[in-house]
């Protein structure tokens, strides 16, 4: 699997960015598919993650409420929608493939990974 993410910029604080990943394959459908960040000297850290369907979502407690992900299983797509951006947001954003049946939080789940779009917001 292959993932392309792309959409990342720079925005002020209070702005908005909405981050895509694209996957190839024909097994997208299947795939809980799930965002982090890692900033400079940080750990990678959990943004969010989607179920193969697109009807359960799960997210970091310091995006809760601000971002949102969504999928598009024929386009082999998933989105990140983010709102009111704050400066402790600007991260390196990495889209990828968990091929268990049960979400996580934890990178190590994870099989595959984009090479991330950066994102940095301003104050």
């Amino acid at each position: 699997v292959q993932l392309q993410a792309s959409g990342g910029g720079m925005v002020q604080a209070g702005g908005s960015l909405r981050l895509s990943c694209a996957a190839s394959g024909s097994a997208f459908g299947r795939y809980i598919m799930g965002w982090f960040r890692q900033a400079p000297g940080k750990e990678r850290e959990f943004v969010g993650c989607i179920n193969w369907g697109g009807s359960i979502t799960e997210y970091a407690a310091s995006v809760e409420g601000r971002f949102t992900i969504s999928r598009d299983n024929a386009k082999n797509t998933v989105s990140l929608q983010m709102n009111s951006l704050k400066p402790e947001d600007t991260a390196v954003y990495l889209c990828a493939v968990d091929e268990s049946l049960i979400m996580g939080r934890r990178p190590e789940r994870y099989k595959y990974w984009g090479q991330g779009t950066q994102v940095t917001v301003s104050s």
